[in-house]
């Protein structure tokens, strides 16, 4: 019987590695047949998680902590999932947008490849130190792709994103290695039990290197420095895969880490985070509103945007704080991933990349001006999008706990979101005299309206989402 956790980390290794036998700019096709069977993969491990619980595989028959597990639970598969939905539709997008930019799309089939197949593996790893290969080599593959243009600023931008993905993953590593001289493992399961309120400093210096670095790979503020060079010069398609979901990675795995062995010493500095994120909120969006350039403008909404995630730390482990943030984590990489792919049609089109530039765009591209619209429908938090049934979680958990400041950053955000959406949609909606507009292949368009729409829609069918994530961990973690 095939188990669909192997073949997730195996399948788009192989039609990577094809991709790039197959020479530049080739692959596409293997690519989204290999996609298209994944997301059947992940829903098999949903529904066979929803009926006997979690799964765990011992690769080669050999268990930790001698060999290597890969575990499932509810918030695992959630996150595979979410990574699945997200990458079919930008992988038709990016076959077709990359049918112009030969350069760019030299490697973009192998490195997209290699960096979901580490996606995968991130989100059904169960030791530390695996955490940590997957997490390099998404990262080394997103600064790839980042870099794949060959064009100065992009090269600067892969550059910073790299500097920053290393210095991330090496405070990840010293952390993992400290943790291994206290306990003697580095298997999650293993190290439940052991790490109590009680640990010693060293642990908790640990838990400290690991937190920091991570939030730096989030691009939480003020660690976002990298973020808007890397999102808003990249093709954007890789904006779109980078914006949804490699900045999620690391998310999750501060999530796994808070809700598992660091559980116990979570307490101590749980408002962090969320100041922080409160703080992305102002700052992104402030950032995204005064943005010339509409690829920044989505870029440093993301920046505001992934604030959201961190709000909830301080109302963990209580129930709906995770749905709100996993919701959010949905909403955000739906909603993104349209936004950007619509950015990239508009700049396409019109041949201008400002805001300015957009005059009258509307008149030539309404499905396009649409999906950017049903976008930010979902990053306002309007009814009935899932980005509207994330923050009503938040809020009212936060609400249930007495912490009302959460509740007010979350209201702010939605406001200050909806200035920088209609800034764009005001723009293009002018009756201006429309310039030159080429013609765009219609597929860009529609890829970018399910992606928006997906992000709308989820909000009236979240119920399944929630039970999925009910499923606990191997060993009682969450």
């Amino acid at each position: 019987m095939i188990d669909p956790m192997v073949w997730l980390i195996v399948l788009p290794l192989a039609w990577a590695c094809f991709a790039f036998l197959l020479g530049p700019g080739r692959g596409a096709r293997p690519a989204i047949a290999g996609l298209a069977v994944q997301l059947l993969l992940a829903l098999q491990l949903a529904a066979g998680l929803n009926d006997s619980g979690a799964g765990a595989h011992a690769i080669g028959g050999w268990g930790a902590p001698l060999g290597i597990d890969l575990a499932a639970d509810g918030l695992s598969v959630a996150m595979l999932l979410l990574t699945q939905v997200v990458v079919l539709p930008l992988a038709i997008y990016a076959r077709t947008y990359f049918a112009s930019y030969a350069a760019e799309a030299r490697y973009f089939w192998p490195l997209a490849g290699f960096l979901i197949a580490g996606l995968n593996a991130l989100f059904l790893s169960a030791d530390l130190f695996n955490l940590y290969v997957t997490l390099e080599l998404v990262g080394l593959a997103a600064v790839g792709l980042v870099a794949a243009g060959g064009g100065a600023k992009q090269i600067t931008a892969a550059l910073r994103y790299l500097f920053a993905t290393l210095l991330g993953s090496g405070a990840y590593l010293l952390g993992v290695a400290l943790i291994y001289g206290a306990y003697g493992t580095v298997s999650i399961p293993t190290l439940l039990p052991l790490v109590t309120a009680e640990a010693p400093d060293v642990v908790r210096l640990a838990g400290g290197l690991m937190l920091a670095g991570l939030m730096l790979k989030t691009a939480l503020f003020p660690f976002h420095f990298w973020l808007p060079p890397a999102h808003g010069g990249a093709p954007a398609p890789v904006s779109a895969l980078l914006s949804a979901l490699v900045v999620k990675a690391s998310f999750y795995l501060i999530l796994r880490l808070w809700l598992g062995p660091f559980a116990p010493l979570a307490g101590i500095i749980a408002w962090l985070p969320a100041l922080l994120g409160a703080a992305a909120i102002f700052w992104g969006s402030y950032q995204a509103i005064c943005a010339r350039r509409i690829k920044m403008l989505v870029a440093y909404s993301t920046v505001a945007q992934l604030g959201y995630l961190f709000l909830i730390f301080p109302l963990l482990p209580t129930e709906g704080a995770l749905q709100a943030g996993i919701m959010q984590a949905y909403a955000h990489g739906l909603a993104k991933a349209a936004m950007f792919a619509a950015a990239g049609v508009l700049i396409e089109a019109t041949g201008q990349d400002t805001v300015e530039g957009l005059a009258g765009a509307a008149q030539q591209l309404p499905l396009t001006l649409f999906a950017f619209g049903l976008a930010g429908i979902t990053l306002m938090g309007l009814p009935p999008s899932a980005g509207f049934l994330a923050k009503w979680q938040l809020i009212e958990a936060a609400l249930a706990q007495g912490h009302w400041i959460i509740a007010v950053a979350a209201l702010a955000g939605g406001l200050l979101a909806a200035v920088y959406v209609f800034r764009v949609l005001r723009q293009a909606f002018l009756l201006a005299p429309v310039g030159d507009v080429r013609p765009v292949p219609r597929m860009l368009e529609w890829m970018a309206l399910l992606l928006a729409a997906a992000s709308v829609l989820l909000g009236l069918r979240g119920v399944e989402l929630m039970q999925l994530l009910g499923v606990p961990a191997m060993g009682g973690a969450s």
